[in-house]
């Protein structure tokens, strides 16, 4: 009788790691890892992979240039190599290696105390916040490897002194695994075909992919088409969290077979290690794509992948009783969900590893304050959920902020009277509506608040100029020229400021805890694109949650935050106009608008900054397609005309606030973040002549083949000409035409003593360009080539002119 032969196993169960890891944290990072492992083996995975330079962290940045990075990667690794945990599973890490003077982003795969493959990436990301060959070199030898030379600690520990290093796959008893790293995915000759085609059955990506609202969709779209259209097995981890800049890696590691996601990770959570696992049937694999008749023929033809072979079995003889990971559906959070949970968990990070003990919030009762601290809200109602779930690192973070070591939170609202400290600025130009928002969102939130008066303090400052000068300037309402008007306003908020300072350091002293809080900035995307803030104002903190979400999408997550978090004042905060305060009251009403002040809606603003840079669009681009986009809600290819060059003007003299701009959570892909996202001048012409010239002949050829005559050349009613940089074409409260008659040019800016009838060069634009000079015998026209086709309000040059809150020279 013969004997029993043993069947080789069918089933495999994989574990993909999702990790919180923070740059430079070789300790807490290596920590991670094992926890990973040890956890994978739990759960009876022969195979884990995890995140992308998970053991240094991804943003090390130009750390990458040094030689310790790569000395302590290695240290790590042989920790992890040598560890018991790490025995009779096939594992692979991200760490950045040197071969031969030239830096790669690797996998290292190794088994049993042995490397098997030394990996690198072979397609560098640098789009978006990405700057990969800044510090790597991509693998460009396909189906090529080297002999790498191994130092010195781990040749001793394992006894090899080189292994193979680039583009092949591992081979195991029972199937093979090839690789890809993150922007493979993306790229369009992605990785894994060929190797499908050449027999790996097990496609594996380590990534660093960030969060962007209503993003999560791609990767997952991904990797479900990878393995749909190539057959096999498809496993994504990912990173989750902030380590150390402003992005939020965005989780949602997943396996997807054949086509259909089998296990996901969550996209959002505390956590700092998640481990995935899902049982995959190989001979499904091979069913699938033996069924696909025109791949099995490229697959007859397509070149091998260089295998390396390792006697390990991932499957198990006795594994009919184990069972298979089944579809799992994928419901995405919608844009208000990532909204109250992103942030939120960026902002826990933050904290946590600042060594701060809470935040501090200058709130004023409107829309962007208000979501900075429902989200604050947020994060504490994660805090106490994942302590109920049984989290001992959330609750040794939080007794170590609070300073306390024996606290246990059980209530989000008292979280949040001890984490987070609000305190409405108000002034003489406050209204007691926006008191009484502020003071109602506060109660009902739970945060620890404070209203003080900041009159005495600006008083203060003004007393100081006028001691000097002798001048005492006023707002506009009380005769005040433009340029008094904002400078009022601009001390006012960078009162603010300074306040929002002293409390942040001194207010845990006075509550009787150590250290101090951070600043929370409240300044969204719209305002910092359009540049409608005051430098270093309130928009200047440690940290901004909401830098990078738009106007609209934050009144649909107060929205969304009413109901989920039971916040009933939030109706009245979305309902009000938004306004800065900063000018005096009228008759106790509101008499200033923040989009009266922009010249432009918070819709219209959210269009020009995804034309900007998503659709890549410059101001006769931007012109060009919004004629089409806005035809049904403009009256006039002039109206959409003026309002991209007023745009544009505006954008290119506040340029200069976005160098220092506060570091704010990465949400939206139009954010103009000049740090490392939008990378433009911060000094431009702003009169932008040759291209608003670009933008009147369009207009012009407009306006002829809607009225079916020929072009005179120019339209006196629709331009306007300036003496020195040229005119512009009206928007934002220019002097209109009256009468039918041609417009007055506008005189330079300043001018010598006794021009104007004795007038200093202290005069306001707005003054200037609305006297009447009487030189009607002076003909102003310049040139064809030398108009700007700009703008209405004032002179085009701003250079060596001051500059205010909305960007407006004056």
């Amino acid at each position: 009788m013969l004997p029993k032969r043993r069947k080789m196993g069918r089933k495999v169960t994989v574990a993909v790691a999702t990790l919180n890891q923070w740059a430079l944290d070789f300790e807490g990072n290596m920590s991670r890892i094992m926890e990973s492992i040890v956890e994978a083996r739990e759960l009876g995975a022969t195979y884990r992979t995890g995140p992308e330079l998970e053991v240094c962290g991804y943003s090390c940045e130009d750390h990458f240039h040094e030689s310790d990075t790569y000395l302590h990667s290695w240290e790590v690794l042989l920790e992890i190599l040598m560890s018991p945990h790490c025995q009779n599973m096939l594992i692979d890490v991200g760490m950045p290696v040197q071969h031969r003077n030239v830096a790669y982003n690797c996998r290292v795969v190794f088994h049993n105390k042995r490397i098997l493959l030394v990996r690198p990436k072979m397609a560098n990301c640098d789009d978006g916040n990405y700057r990969e060959t800044r510090w790597f070199t991509a693998w460009v030898k396909e189906r090529q490897t080297e002999e790498y030379y191994l130092p010195r600690m781990i040749a001793n520990a394992t006894g090899q002194h080189t292994v193979p290093i680039g583009d092949a796959a591992i081979a195991t008893r029972d199937t093979c695994l090839g690789y890809e790293i993150c922007e493979e995915l993306w790229n369009p000759r992605s990785t894994h075909i060929d190797m499908s085609l050449s027999g790996v059955e097990i496609m594996v990506n380590s990534s660093g992919s960030y969060m962007e609202l209503r993003k999560a969709y791609i990767t997952t779209d991904l990797i479900r088409n990878a393995s749909y259209k190539a057959g096999g097995a498809y496993l994504f981890s990912n990173l989750r969290g902030c380590d150390g800049q402003r992005v939020y890696f965005n989780g949602c590691s997943a396996v997807a077979l054949n086509g259909q996601i089998i296990a996901r990770g969550k996209q959002f959570a505390l956590e700092d290690v998640e481990v995935t696992t899902a049982t995959i049937d190989l001979e499904d694999i091979r069913s699938y794509r033996v069924a696909l008749r025109s791949r099995c023929s490229v697959a007859a033809a397509t070149p091998t992948y260089p295998r390396v072979n390792v006697d390990f079995e991932l499957s198990h003889p006795s594994d009919l009783s184990i069972p298979q990971s089944a579809p799992t559906e994928w419901i995405k959070h919608s844009p208000e969900e990532e909204i109250a949970l992103g942030p939120a968990c960026w902002l826990w990070d933050y904290l946590r590893r600042s060594g701060q003990g809470g935040f501090f919030l200058p709130l004023s009762g409107g829309v962007d304050s208000s979501s900075t601290a429902i989200i604050v809200h947020s994060m504490c109602r994660q805090v106490v959920k994942s302590i109920m779930l049984g989290d001992v690192q959330v609750l040794h973070d939080i007794r170590k902020i609070l300073a306390d070591p024996d606290f246990t939170p059980d209530n989000p609202a008292a979280l949040c009277n001890r984490l987070l400290v609000t305190c409405y600025m108000g002034s003489e130009n406050s209204s007691k509506e926006t008191r009484q928002r502020a003071t109602t969102l506060a109660s009902q939130i739970g945060s620890y608040h404070l209203e003080i008066n900041i009159d005495g303090a600006v008083s203060a400052l003004l007393t100081i100029f006028n001691l000097v000068t002798g001048m005492k300037p006023q707002f506009k309402a009380q005769g005040g020229c433009p340029r008094q008007n904002l400078a009022l306003q601009n001390i006012q908020a960078r009162t603010r400021m300074v306040l929002s300072y002293l409390f942040a350091q001194l207010m845990l002293w006075v509550r009787n805890r150590p250290g101090g809080l951070l600043v929370l900035g409240s300044a969204n995307v719209d305002e910092a694109l359009r540049g409608y803030m005051t430098k270093y104002d309130c928009s200047s903190a440690d940290v901004n949650p909401i830098g990078g979400i738009s106007k609209a999408d934050l009144k649909r997550f107060l929205l969304f935050a009413k109901d989920k978090f039971k916040l009933p004042v939030v109706s009245e905060i979305v309902t009000a106009p938004p306004t800065a305060e900063l000018e005096p009251l009228h008759e106790g009403a509101l008499a200033q608008t923040d989009e009266e002040d922009m010249g432009m809606t918070y819709a219209e603003l959210s269009e020009f900054g995804r034309l900007r840079k998503q659709a890549y669009c410059g101001p006769y681009s931007m012109f060009c397609k919004l004629l089409s986009m806005w035809k049904d809600t403009c009256s006039s290819p002039q109206v959409v005309a003026d309002k991209v060059k007023h745009f544009f003007r505006c954008y290119a003299i506040n340029r200069h606030k976005m160098t220092v701009l506060t570091p704010a959570y990465h949400a939206e892909s139009y954010s103009p973040d000049d740090n490392r996202f939008d990378h433009r001048p911060f000094l431009y012409r702003a009169n932008w002549s040759w291209q608003f010239k670009c933008i009147d002949e369009e207009l012009e050829r407009c306006q002829s083949s809607s009225t079916g005559a020929p072009s005179s050349g120019g339209d006196d009613k629709n331009k306007r000409y300036d003496v020195g940089s040229g005119g512009r074409s009206g928007s934002g409260g220019s002097p209109k035409s009256t009468g039918g008659g041609t417009e007055k040019g506008s005189l330079p800016l300043f001018f010598s003593d006794g021009a104007l009838g004795g007038m200093s060069s202290g005069g306001s634009a707005h003054q200037l360009t609305n006297i009447s000079l009487g030189y009607g015998q002076i003909d102003l026209k310049l040139p064809k080539s030398h108009s700007s086709g700009g703008y209405s309000k004032m002179h085009s040059s701003v250079m060596g002119k001051i500059k205010d809150r909305t960007g407006v020279p004056v």
